[in-house]
């Protein structure tokens, strides 16, 4: 055999096995074939929720606790009722001068609190008002045992507006106990000439952050309130963690909001006795202390 014949053959089994090489590998391959990697999840770390219009997703707010009053803790039919254990909860009413006289040795036989406004904000001068009723109603609620909060109705456009509404209402809840919350009510006003109408998410969230701040640091409970298009479009509420929440959401089987809130209004339309025409009804929900190992859950130790 020659140069040429020797050059060919080895040529010739060179691509035999090539070819051999190639077959087992497209046989491995097809046999032990890698799974394809799944797509990704756009809605990856987000919730879908209802936020009012529409069902959503959203990516949830880091550091702002989540809702655990999920429909089963209430009763399905009758009165709005409480069925956890995780809370105390309190029954209260909230009033301002849209209510007139109230009864409220009548009214606190089946009340545990009132939340009564103070005052508010005019949302076109932007003046400051008492509300006719506030003393009134604050003497009333007090003397028959209610534990009482405020709230008042704010307009403000900037930080120096909310502070002068959080002094504003320092100077009239000094000669009361005022054992609940002092609450910064910010809502939207559906008028043209509302002076409002520009305020951003930020600008809104500094306004509410310095009213509370302002409250907390004389010595009271600040609370923020809002529905559920402020809750979730309206304010920043990363920064509002430090202040009780105040949820409204009415004729509804439970507060369906993803965050959790401490307080929540649950109907326009309650009958209250001595209160005339429809009430605002809320619960107010109040942690029960954890159990301690070992204790019963009236703290005596286990086993007495």
């Amino acid at each position: 055999m020659n140069a040429l014949s020797r050059g060919r053959n080895l040529l010739y089994l060179i691509g035999t096995g090539l070819a051999l090489l190639i077959s087992l590998a497209l046989m491995i391959a097809f046999f032990f074939k890698l799974p394809e990697k799944a797509p990704k999840d756009p809605h990856e770390g987000q919730v879908y929720l209802y936020d009012g219009k529409d069902w959503i997703w959203m990516t949830p707010l880091e550091g702002v606790p989540v809702n655990t009053l999920t429909a089963e803790k209430f009763a399905a039919e009758g009165p709005v009722r409480y069925l956890g254990t995780a809370y105390d909860v309190l029954r209260g009413i909230d009033v301002s001068e849209h209510q007139k006289e109230i009864d409220w040795a009548k009214a606190s036989a089946v009340l545990d609190f009132a939340c009564i406004r103070l005052g508010r904000r005019g949302y076109t001068a932007g003046g400051l008002f008492e509300d006719p009723w506030y003393e009134q109603n604050m003497r009333g609620a007090t003397q028959n045992g209610l534990k009482t909060g405020v709230y008042f109705f704010s307009q403000a456009v900037n930080v120096g507006e909310a502070i002068e509404e959080a002094n504003f209402v320092l100077k009239r809840i000094a000669d009361y106990n005022v054992s609940g919350p002092v609450v910064y009510d910010w809502e939207k006003v559906p008028e043209e000439e509302a002076r409002t109408d520009e305020l951003t998410v930020e600008s809104r969230t500094d306004c509410a952050v310095a009213f509370c701040e302002t409250i907390r640091r004389a010595g009271y409970t600040p609370c923020v309130y809002f529905n559920r298009d402020i809750g979730y479009y309206g304010y920043d509420l990363t920064r509002l963690t430090d202040y009780m929440f105040w949820f409204t959401l009415p004729e509804s089987q439970f507060p369906n909001f993803y965050y959790a809130c401490d307080i929540w209004q649950y109907s326009f339309t309650e009958q209250v006795p001595g209160v005339s025409g429809n009430a605002d009804l809320n619960l107010w929900f109040i942690p029960r202390p954890a159990a301690v190992p070992g204790e019963n859950s009236d703290g005596s130790a286990a086993g007495m």
